[in-house]
């Protein structure tokens, strides 16, 4: 039976607009993996909000504003800031268990934040705090639905030039359902994947974006990439994320040589924003020709490093780092992306019936850089604002015919060996046009019975080659594009790369 609404992803967006939606009609909420693998579940960071006494709103607008480089939209950034408190709020009245002290909210502050507005639950788990309470709540609303393993491979065009629905991979029989609805919303989360290097759990393939870019919807800003500076890097471990918090502590970047070094590269040393430490760590790496830095802890107190990290600390451990009594190497991994789906401050995308929200979307919050903390916050803002404007959709479009998958004749290792080598940290014209010139000029095949690996590198091919292309265009270094060749921002590039299938990258 087909559902009055889709929910493709099952992170905190997702969850949060089924509960808005479950009022209007019957919601399926479908997830490519387990209902708990998803980027919300491994978010440590924590959440924004001015809610503390020494903070306002207008504070925290002009930290996301000055982080974003330009291009924030206002709006959406004043959208955001507002309705964070209440946002929070909701949260707990579901059971959210942030960290206290005594009976009050208890908030860390976090790199380019001017006041203390972080809130986290148990120490390094925010994000898993908050998809339990999303979940829990969901689950308790008998309109709203779940299944599990079931891959988006395509959105079904609707007669109107809309969407009409999608089309699944069910893991379990290996067969393509087709799912029509009145609303889509792409809740699918990010692409870091495509990379070599990520902090991403595996589901993080693209798929909301490239499926989008397929079906014609627009895409902007994708060239805008967080590469998180500080990932674990032990062989045979993943590249688990070591929380920015742990710098906000007080931890030290060290070289191979055991010197500190961020002083050389930005007044703020430790606390500069992501992009700089990223660039300064990738610079320092290739100065002194070693493979990783370092993150010390070790002088500050062990007791407090374990309470107030306690999944950090237990996973470090678990790859043989004490971090009460030695550094960890550390690198840089593709984490966040700021562009993607581009939609308003109600979800709505340039195709009819088609919502985003969440990481996969381009709503104007963060602009060219992210501020810390605040992806949590837009999960649940904007995740409640697309299913409340969902709702009021009454009719179906009538579904068109789906184009047959053609998938892409490359390996995995070398595509993401290509993303994180040529579109990865530091970039320059030689590796973008060298990457856009082998991603673009793959043959494609039809396959009988493609597997969802099948689907997911013909989505992070697309990604790939999507980010190469605005990369080139946008001729300037701006938040978290950094481009060798052209080192400063250009006011001519203080706008949102855009382009559609068919079409060449324009600046709007």
């Amino acid at each position: 039976m087909n559902p009055d609404f889709l929910v493709v992803g099952a992170g905190v967006a997702g969850l949060r607009a089924a509960i808005e939606l479950a009022s209007a009609g019957r919601v399926l909420v479908v997830a490519k993996d387990s209902l708990r693998e998803s980027s919300s579940e491994y978010a440590q960071g924590g959440i924004a909000a001015a809610l503390n006494d020494d903070d306002e709103v207008s504070l925290h607008e002009r930290d996301t504003i000055a982080a974003g480089d330009g291009l924030c939209d206002p709006a959406a950034v004043r959208t955001l800031v507002e309705e964070a408190p209440a946002a929070i709020g909701t949260l707990i009245g579901w059971g959210a268990e942030f960290d206290r002290e005594g009976a009050k909210l208890l908030f860390a502050r976090e790199g380019a934040h001017s006041r203390s507005r972080v809130l986290h639950a148990h120490g390094d788990s925010t994000g898993r705090e908050i998809v339990r309470t999303l979940y829990r709540k969901a689950s308790s609303l008998p309109n709203i639905e779940f299944r599990g393993f079931a891959s988006m491979t395509g959105l079904i065009p609707g007669e109107d030039g809309g969407v009409a629905g999608v089309s699944i991979l069910e893991e379990s029989s290996g067969e393509t359902v087709l799912i029509n609805a009145r609303a889509v919303l792409l809740a699918t989360g990010g692409l870091g994947r495509v990379f070599k290097e990520t902090t991403n759990p595996d589901v993080a393939t693209g798929d909301g974006v490239a499926l989008a870019y397929l079906a014609g919807a627009e895409i902007r800003d994708i060239e805008f990439v967080q590469f998180h500076p500080t990932a674990l890097f032990v062989d045979g471990a993943p590249r688990f994320l070591l929380s920015e918090a742990l710098r906000g502590e007080g931890a030290y970047l060290r070289n191979a040589s055991g010197e500190r070094f961020m002083d050389r590269y930005h007044p703020l040393g430790e606390l500069a924003p992501r992009d700089a430490v990223s660039r300064s760590i990738v610079m320092e790496i290739l100065r002194t020709a070693s493979e990783c830095v370092y993150l010390d802890l070790t002088h500050l107190d062990a007791a407090h490093i374990r309470e107030r990290f306690p999944r950090i600390y237990e996973t470090c451990l678990h790859f043989g780092i004490d971090l009460a009594a030695q550094p960890a190497p550390v690198h840089p991994a593709a984490h966040y992306s700021m562009g993607g789906v581009c939609a308003g401050l109600d979800g709505q995308t340039s195709l009819t019936r088609l919502f985003a929200a969440g990481e996969v979307a381009s709503i104007g919050v963060h602009g060219a850089n992210r501020l810390a903390s605040n992806s949590l916050l837009e999960g649940v803002v904007f995740g409640a604002r697309a299913g409340r404007t969902m709702r009021e959709i009454q009719t179906e479009s009538r579904p068109a015919p789906l184009p047959p998958p053609r998938f892409p004749l490359i390996e995995e290792a070398e595509l993401r060996r290509i993303a994180w080598e040529k579109c990865g940290v530091l970039r320059d014209a030689e590796g973008l046009s060298g990457a856009c010139e082998r991603l673009a000029g793959l043959s494609f095949e039809a396959k009988l019975n493609p597997e969802r690996r099948d689907f997911e590198i013909r989505a992070m091919h697309s990604v790939a080659l999507l980010a190469a292309r605005c990369a080139l265009a946008r001729r300037e270094s701006r938040g978290a594009h950094y481009r060798l060749d052209f080192p400063q921002p250009e006011a001519r590039f203080a706008k949102h790369s855009s382009l559609r299938s068919g079409q060449d990258v324009h600046f709007v």
